[in-house]
C-alpha cells in the first residue's frame, strides 16, 4: 500500500485518543481486520515491551457495522491505516457485506460503512483495500471490479466509479498495490496487470499478461512495490517459496522474472518490502514460517537471506499465516507483525481464535536472523478468521 507522510501533530492526536501514553517504541500499533462472518470487528493493539522484547496489548475493539467473510485469498489486505490532512484513519473491509468501514482516531468514531455500486460484490474471495494519494481502491472479487473511493476529511469515503478488472483466463482479483500513478494487480489465474491512477480512477495500461511462474504452476498473489517505484514484487501461491519481480516501465509492467525455491518454506502468498528497500519479507502460508529475501534495487534480483523456524503454535492454535508488515519505518523495520488464521470451531482440530505473530529481525551484512518473540503469538479473541493486519505508523511507501 502507499502511505502518505505523517506529521508529529497527528501522531500526538492519535496517541491521545487511543491511549498512546508510552514513549518511542510504544507509539506503535497493530490494527486487525477480524473478518467475523456475523458482526465484523477490528481490534487495535499497542506495542508494549521493547524492540528486543516486544509484545502487544489490546486497547480497543471497533464494531464495523458490516459482515466479514471468515476467509478469502491469503494476500488480500483488508485493513489500511493512514495519517494525512484528512485525519488519522483506519479503513476496514467487510467482505461478507461488500462494504468498507472507516475509523476516525481523532474523534474515536466510526464512519460508514461505505458501499460501491449496486453490482459490487466481494462475498467470495474477499475485499482488499489499498491507498493511493487521496483515493482508496477496493477489489470486489466476486464482481471483478475495482471501486474507486475519494477520501475526505474525517475519514469519510465517497464512491466515484468502478473499473472492470479480470484476469486473462477469467481469474478473480487477488493482491493489489499502489505507488505514485501506478496500481499493480494480480489475478487468481496466473496473470497480472497495471493501471494508471494519475487521474484517480484506474485506467488500464493494456499490459495484462501471464506471469513467468504460470508455466510451472505458480500464481502471483501478493503484491508490493519498491520504494523507488521501479519494481513490482509478486508473492506466488504455490507449494514452494517462489517470488516474481517485474520492472515498472513508462507504459506499465514488464514481464516477470521468477525466483524459485528461495528457501524451504511452502507457499509465498504475501510479500512486504523492508522500509530501506533491501529486503523482501515472505509469508509462508503452508509451512508456518517467514522467509527473508535480499533485494538488489538496481537490478531487481532476489537472493535468499534467511528463514524463520516454524512459528509458535502453528498447526495447533492457528492454521495459516497471512499479511505481514513491519513495525518500524526505517532500516529492516526491526520487528515483523503477521496475521495468523485460527480455523472456525466447526473444524474441531482448530477451534481457537486468530493471533498475531511477533518476529524480531537482525541483520549482519547480507545474512540475517529471524527470532520469534517470547510473547508470540498474541491471541486476538475477537477473530478466528484473522488474515489482515496493518501497522501504525505505516511504512512511508
Amino acid at each position: 500500500m502507499r502511505h502518505l507522510h505523517r506529521s508529529s501533530k497527528l501522531l500526538a492526536v492519535l496517541a491521545t485518543v487511543i491511549g498512546f501514553c508510552m514513549a518511542s517504541y510504544a507509539q506503535h500499533y497493530v490494527v486487525t481486520n477480524d473478518d467475523n462472518d456475523s458482526a465484523n470487528t477490528a481490534t487495535i493493539y499497542r506495542a508494549t515491551g521493547s524492540p528486543t522484547n516486544p509484545s502487544l496489548t489490546q486497547v480497543r475493539v471497533i464494531k464495523t457495522g458490516g459482515k466479514g467473510l471468515g476467509g478469502g485469498y491469503f494476500a488480500n489486505v483488508g485493513v489500511n491505516v493512514v495519517s494525512d490532512n484528512n485525519g488519522v484513519c483506519a479503513y476496514i473491509s467487510n467482505s461478507g457485506s461488500s462494504n468498507i468501514t472507516g475509523y476516525n482516531a481523532k474523534t474515536n468514531t466510526i464512519t460508514g460503512p461505505f458501499s460501491g455500486s449496486a453490482g459490487d460484490n466481494s462475498a467470495s474471495l474477499g475485499l482488499a483495500l489499498v491507498l493511493g494519494g487521496d483515493y482508496l481502491y477496493a477489489s470486489f472479487t466476486a464482481s471483478n471490479t475495482i471501486g474507486t473511493f475519494k477520501i475526505s476529511s474525517g475519514c469519510q469515503l465517497t464512491f466515484i466509479s468502478d473499473t472492470s478488472a479480470i484476469g486473462l483466463n477469467g481469474g478473480a482479483l487477488d493482491g493489489l498495490k499502489a505507488h505514485g500513478s501506478l496500481l499493480a494487480v494480480a489475478y487468481g489465474d496466473g496473470s497480472y496487470q497495471s493501471f494508471n491512477i494519475a487521474g484517480g480512477t484506474p485506467v488500464s495500461n493494456n499490459d495484462r499478461q501471464i506471469s513467468a511462474g504460470d508455466s510451472f504452476g505458480d500464481v502471483p498473489a501478493g503484491v508490493d512495490i519498491s520504494s523507488d517505484g521501479k519494481w513490482v514484487v509478486f508473492g506466488d501461491a504455490t507449494f514452494a517459496n517462489d517470488v516474481e519481480v517485474a520492472a515498472i516501465t513508462a507504459s506499465g509492467l514488464g514481464p516477470t522474472t521468477a525466483y524459485r525455491n528461495l528457501g524451504a518454506g511452502s507457499n509465498s502468498n504475501s510479500v512486504w518490502f523492508s522500509p530501506d528497500n533491501t529486503l523482501v519479507y515472505v509469508s509462508n502460508t503452508y509451512s508456518g514460517q517467514i522467509t527473508v529475501e535480499n533485494f538488489d534495487s538496481s537490478t531487481g534480483v532476489l537472493s535468499l537471506g534467511c528463514i524463520s523456524n516454524v512459528l509458535n503454535k502453528y498447526d495447533q492454535q492457528w492454521e495459516w499465516n497471512g499479511v505481514i508488515q513491519t513495525a518500524g519505518t526505517s532500516s529492516t523495520g526491526t520487528v515483523l507483525w503477521e496475521g495468523e488464521f485460527g480455523t472456525p470451531s466447526s473444524n474441531h482440530k482448530f477451534s481457537t481464535p486468530g493471533s498475531i505473530a511477533i518476529v524480531e529481525v537482525s541483520r549482519n551484512g547480507s545474512s540475517c536472523t529471524l527470532t520469534e518473540a517470547a510473547s508470540s503469538p498474541v491471541t486476538d479473541n475477537n477473530s478466528n478468521g484473522l488474515l489482515s493486519i496493518a501497522a501504525f505508523p505505516p511504512r512511508k511507501f
